[in-house]
């Protein structure tokens, strides 16, 4: 998954405070792995593991961007369950970034980057950009949907650039 870390290592290079994002995917199809990669952009302290039984972790900034918040809601039945994390207090300081999150996060932000990482199989192309990485022999490739919503990233020329690299 060399491809969606490094992927995900440009993203994060380029998120700001404030900034949400939603993962979606089966088990198994690298949220945790993407969010690795953000991390390693963000340049936040190493160390992240899927947060599914405490939930939510934050990864402290190791220089002056901002601190990495990362969730898990697999196991929240409902908005008011997050709602009782309290993200909106780390929100304009923080990435968030929330696995399992559509359907539950979206009113945290007028904008956020949707992304939904796919395992072979599983692919529905529709309008949404779609980036087939493949990881060698030993490894399945996966797929990339991202899907940007509201003003932050309208016509935002770093992800563009970033977007443009990966398609080109």
């Amino acid at each position: 998954m060399a491809q969606t870390k490094d992927f995900a290592h440009r993203l994060g290079a380029i998120l700001e405070p404030g900034d949400l994002l939603v993962l979606t995917g089966e088990l198994g199809a690298g949220k945790t792995t993407f969010t690795q990669g953000l991390g390693l952009g963000m340049g936040v302290r190493e160390g992240i593991i899927s947060p599914t039984f405490v939930i939510s972790r934050t990864h402290p900034t190791l220089g002056t961007g901002p601190d990495l918040v990362h969730v898990d809601a697999y196991r929240l039945a409902s908005a008011a369950e997050l709602d009782d994390l309290d993200l909106e207090a780390t929100m304009a300081q923080s990435v968030t970034v929330v696995e399992w999150g559509a359907g539950k996060v979206e009113q945290l932000s007028d904008s956020r980057l949707e992304i939904v990482l796919l395992r072979p199989g599983s692919v529905q192309n529709h309008e949404d950009l779609v980036f087939d990485f493949h990881e060698g022999e030993d490894d399945e490739p996966r797929t990339i949907k991202l899907t940007a919503i509201g003003p932050r990233w309208d016509n935002d020329p770093a992800l563009a650039a970033l977007l443009n690299d990966f398609t080109s």
